[in-house]
């Protein structure tokens, strides 16, 4: 990963940008993504409109070799489910979209879930909790505070409901790199790890499961999932570090802040 830098006001201009370009795009795909629709049909529908509508890059398609635009992930997929022509979205599914978007240099990276049709409350409770763990770990971010904080908040909300986090992946810094330092677990200790400046940008992206937090790879190299093949949700945004706190770069036109929590 590259070396953790703290992003100048200009940066956090640029940054900022391709946040809101992002959320344009799931925006672009709320009114598309039903029953009957191929992971494939989403993955197309977003490289047109990145590409087109916004003249920005899919920064996903060719890093690490991947071919695609997005992640699609369904049901017990945790993450890096690959798009296919072949998986049709039905009535009952889960969905996580996770997509990259780069514009003038800099990258914005979020994650949203999905409910096709009529979904058990189950997994309706699943996708609920999971956002609001994301949340959590989201306002605890401030000058000062650690990143294990970040991870305790999202672990014990997690756990509270019987759910378990993922460890095997995390958050990440970003900027002019998708991938940079530091590293966020969405697990920890209060007061532990990395204390967080001004300037600092990351991603916030629990992985939740239904079930154990047991999971595999997939012969393909990428498709991860839970070795029970019970529920996994995950959601994701992109973060800064300001001087009172926290900005969310990649808000949503359907999120309204302050999210209300309860615990």
């Amino acid at each position: 990963m590259s070396e953790l830098t703290l992003k100048s006001e200009e940066e956090l201009r640029l940054m900022r940008e391709a946040g809101r370009l992002l959320g344009l795009v799931f925006s672009h795909l709320d009114q598309r993504i039903a029953p009957g629709v191929s992971t494939m049909a989403i993955n197309d529908w977003a490289e047109r409109y990145i590409v087109d509508q916004l003249q920005a890059r899919p920064a996903s398609k060719g890093q690490y070799d991947y071919q695609y635009v997005l992640n699609a992930s369904v049901n017990h997929v945790v993450c890096h489910g690959i798009p296919s022509d072949k998986q049709i979205l039905k009535p009952g599914d889960i969905v996580n979209v996770d997509i990259t978007l780069e514009k003038n240099g800099f990258i914005a990276d979020s994650s949203k879930m999905y409910l096709i049709g009529d979904v058990t409350p189950y997994a309706k409770r699943l996708v609920d909790k999971t956002y609001e763990a994301m949340w959590l770990g989201i306002q605890a971010v401030k000058p000062g505070a650690t990143l294990g904080d970040v991870g305790y908040a999202i672990q014990q909300y997690a756990e509270k409901y019987g759910y378990s986090v993922v460890r095997e992946y995390c958050g990440h810094g970003i900027g002019r790199e998708m991938h940079e330092e530091p590293q966020v677990l969405h697990y920890g200790k209060r007061g532990r790890g990395l204390v967080l400046k001004e300037g600092m940008v990351f991603t916030i992206e629990p992985m939740i499961n239904q079930g154990k937090a047991k999971i595999k790879t997939k012969r393909d190299g990428w498709t991860v999932v839970t070795s029970d093949k019970k529920l996994s949700a995950q959601w994701e945004h992109t973060v800064a570090v300001t001087s009172s706190g926290v900005e969310v770069l990649t808000l949503r036109d359907d999120e309204c802040l302050p999210i209300e929590i309860n615990q």
